[in-house]
């Protein structure tokens, strides 16, 4: 059973910086790619960015570019998200996903597994 748990979610000030951990079990494969969502409220679920085990790596939400750096430790199994010089507008649930396959997506459907998700809150 695949499993994904988020962790490194809070409330910070404009400009802080957090890290988001994501650790996966029951997947015995070196087959995937992972990735993080965010969803804020009364928004679509978005795309933040992905890598996959074979070293890509892709962001999809063009105003985390230059601030958040995702990356894989794949001996511990973790994803993580940096997020550097956060602002309100990061504001959401941040999701950690996993699909079979190592090309990465922005389509939240092409993922088969989920976390629970981890809130971050950025106030001004």
């Amino acid at each position: 059973q695949v499993r994904l748990v988020e962790s490194g979610g809070g409330s910070v000030q404009a400009g802080e910086s957090l890290r988001l951990s994501c650790a996966a079990s029951g997947y015995a494969s070196e087959f995937y790619a992972m990735a993080w969502f965010r969803q804020a409220p009364v928004k679509h679920r978005e795309g933040v960015g992905c890598t996959s085990h074979g070293g890509y790596t892709a962001y999809y939400a063009t105003s985390v570019k230059d601030r958040f750096t995702i990356s894989l430790d794949k001996a511990a199994n973790t994803l993580y998200l940096k997020m550097n010089s956060l602002k309100p507008e990061d504001t959401a649930m941040y999701y950690c996903t996993l699909r079979p396959s190592r090309a990465c997506t922005a389509e939240p459907v092409n993922y088969n597994y989920w976390g629970q998700g981890t809130q971050v809150t950025v106030s001004s």
